[in-house]
């Protein structure tokens, strides 16, 4: 599954765990900066999300206020 068809709670569920790797015991110093780069894309990602759905919502409610 893409990125893009993951649900915003499974984007976070990834999140989560890219990290507790940094916790864990698989933690690797030389896979660190990969692992931090790819967090910080869905981390980006994660927020692009939360935007739009802030907009959204905005918009809903500009709608039922009228």
């Amino acid at each position: 599954m893409s990125e893009s068809e993951k649900t915003l709670n499974q984007k976070i569920a990834d999140l989560d765990a890219q990290v507790e790797w940094f916790y864990s015991d698989d933690f690797k110093l030389e896979e660190a900066v990969d692992k931090y780069k790819q967090a910080t894309k869905l981390a980006k990602g994660i927020e692009k999300d939360l935007l739009e759905l802030k907009n959204e919502i905005e918009v809903l409610s500009e709608d039922f206020s009228k």
